[in-house]
């Protein structure tokens, strides 16, 4: 019989506005998950290569590597871990971003958000990975 895993679960916060990764950071630590954090998806493209984790929440703009190119690098190299982002972007966004999002499938939280809209869709997002 094997035991259900009681590790806790790894959340990789990508957003390049250093106020977001350390509000993310303290507001999930504090729910009881490992939480890693990278500027830019660069970073946490060699991050990913180094350990999995159980959810990615990644801004869409950032420089160097965006939120579409991590996520589609995730596509081709790690697909089932495509299936664990959770997306994070500004209100004002141009349609091609709205279409890559919506063509994702992947929930999204806008900015600015709460802390308790964080802890929910982080809680959403990893109920339908768990299924």
């Amino acid at each position: 019989m094997t035991r259900p895993s009681t590790r806790k679960k790894r959340i990789l916060i990508v957003d390049d506005e250093p106020a977001i990764r350390e509000l993310c950071q303290r507001v999930l630590t504090e729910e009881g998950f490992e939480v890693d954090t990278a500027p830019d998806g660069r970073v946490a493209q060699a991050m990913i290569s180094e350990r999995e984790y159980g959810l990615y929440f990644i801004d869409i703009k950032m420089p160097l590597m965006d939120g579409k190119e991590l996520y589609e690098s995730l596509q081709t190299t790690y697909p089932r871990s495509a299936g664990r982002v959770v997306f994070t972007t500004g209100s004002a966004i141009g349609q091609e971003t709205e279409s890559f999002l919506q063509s994702s499938s992947r929930p999204v939280l806008r900015k600015p958000f709460t802390t308790e809209e964080l802890k929910a869709i982080i809680r959403q997002a990893l109920k339908a990975v768990d299924k």
